[in-house]
This record gives structure tokens, C-alpha cells and sequence, in this order.
């Protein structure tokens, strides 16, 4: 494993024919959003029972007392940073074929990024749990807990994986494919903790594709599959990597 030279880091993403990006909470982090878990986690602070699938179908008010205070009064005010634009700007030179995403932030898509796998759903949208429409958070009003479908008066649950729920068929298949194209992949900001979306990183490496790690601190990944580690918050990096790469 190679650490923080980010001319390697710069022409391995240079000569790549199918780079693809993996973030997780820590790219996110900078722009003020918490991540779940840690000492400043959110669930130092709430109860993880919340977002169980099965409690939110019994207690749906109780739910969405803390999911609107999450995600919707915080959250939707958040602005993409420099790490976020970075991989759009990769995308929009066509050095990077996809990102695939296990934050529910949609900021990928705020700074520009349009192929954007949310392997784990988005809060931007919402479901109904007895006729499954979607609608888009815009069109919702959250002033009533919980919302109610404005078609058939079903509740509305955020479009993200809940514990307890499986990973969306489409994000997985699209995240398969990306993985197993990839030659070359950046993994930004996980820890490699949570499955099953720890394990992609590894179906890349198996086929072939060279792993560039973003992150503060060593992960799960870092002394398994990492070929370059750049160990650094993932707003510096990316300023670091702009400069090689003159973007």
C-alpha cells in the first residue's frame, strides 16, 4: 500500500478506463451533516429503533417526530463541498463512469453528478407504504406527522433503506455492474462497516480494479485491498487531486 502520494493517486485516475466512486458518510461530514455512528454519531443521540422497519409501521408518529427532526429541519439545508464537486467534475470530463452512494443526502446530485447510484434511497423522496407511489419531498407537506399519500391517504415513509428493509433491486444490480467494470475505484468516507454495502469495494478488487482510499483514519479496507491511501479529510484531498489532475 502506498500513502498520500497523490502523484500515483493522479495518473492511476489519469489512465483509468472505468473509474468509479464509493462514499459513505465522512464526504458528507464537512458539509455539517453527522454521521450515525461514533461519539458524535446521531445515534449517540436518538434511539436506532426509529428507523427499524418495523417499529415505523407501528408507531409512525413517534417515527416521524425524529425523522422530520433528522432529516428534514437539518438536513435539506446542507450544501454539496469541494468533495462532492470534485467527483462531479471528474464525471463531467468523463473520467468517471459512476458514483455509488451510501448516503440518503442527495448532495452528489446538488453539485452536479448525474450518474449517482443511492444504494441506500434518498431522503429527497417519499413512499407510500400501501399503494407506492412516490412523491418527491417538495410536493409533501410535513407540517402533519406522519404524512399522509395525497392519492389513496396511505402513510408516507422516507425513500431510504430502513433496518429491517432490503436494498432497492435496481441501486444493487447498478452497483454490481459498476463494481464489477471498475478498474480503477475511489472509496471516499466509509468505513466499510455496514452490509451489504461494505462488501462492493471487495467485488472490484476481486475483478481486477485498484482501490484509491479517501479517509481520516484507516478502515476496514485500508490494509485488505487499498493500493493508495490518501489519508486526509476528503475536501483536501480533492483540492490535492485538483491540482495533479489540473482539473
Amino acid at each position: 500500500m502506498i500513502l498520500n502520494d497523490y502523484k500515483k493517486a493522479a495518473e492511476i485516475i489519469e489512465t483509468s478506463k472505468f473509474l468509479v466512486a464509493f462514499t459513505g458518510a465522512g464526504i458528507s461530514v464537512e458539509s455539517g451533516i453527522p454521521p450515525f455512528r461514533g461519539p458524535t454519531g446521531l445515534w449517540s443521540k436518538y434511539d436506532p429503533k426509529i428507523l427499524d422497519i418495523n417499529f415505523f409501521l407501528t408507531n409512525p408518529d413517534i417515527s416521524w417526530k425524529y425523522i422530520k427532526e433528522i432529516f428534514y429541519d437539518y438536513m435539506q439545508n446542507v450544501n454539496p463541498n469541494i468533495a462532492h464537486y470534485f467527483l462531479a467534475k471528474l464525471e463531467n470530463k468523463g473520467l468517471l463512469k459512476g458514483t455509488i452512494t451510501q448516503n440518503i443526502d442527495n448532495l452528489h446530485q446538488k453539485a452536479g453528478s448525474k450518474n449517482v447510484v443511492e444504494f441506500h434511497g434518498s431522503a429527497s423522496k417519499l413512499e407510500c407504504i400501501k399503494c407506492k407511489r412516490k412523491f418527491s419531498l417538495n410536493s409533501v407537506s410535513l407540517e402533519s406527522l406522519p404524512p399522509l399519500c395525497p392519492k389513496c391517504g396511505g402513510i408516507l415513509k422516507p425513500d431510504f433503506v430502513f433496518f429491517g428493509e432490503a436494498i432497492p433491486k435496481d441501486a444493487f444490480e447498478k452497483s454490481l455492474f459498476l463494481m464489477q467494470n471498475a478498474d480503477v475505484l475511489l472509496v471516499i468516507g466509509t468505513t466499510g462497516e455496514i452490509m451489504p454495502a461494505s462488501e462492493l469495494p471487495y467485488i472490484a478488487k476481486d475483478n481486477g480494479a485498484k482501490i484509491i482510499e479517501i479517509n481520516i483514519q484507516k478502515s476496514n479496507y485500508t490494509n485488505k485491498i487499498t493500493d493508495v491511501f490518501l489519508k486526509d479529510k476528503a475536501t483536501e484531498v480533492a483540492k490535492n487531486l485538483e491540482k495533479e489532475l489540473k482539473l
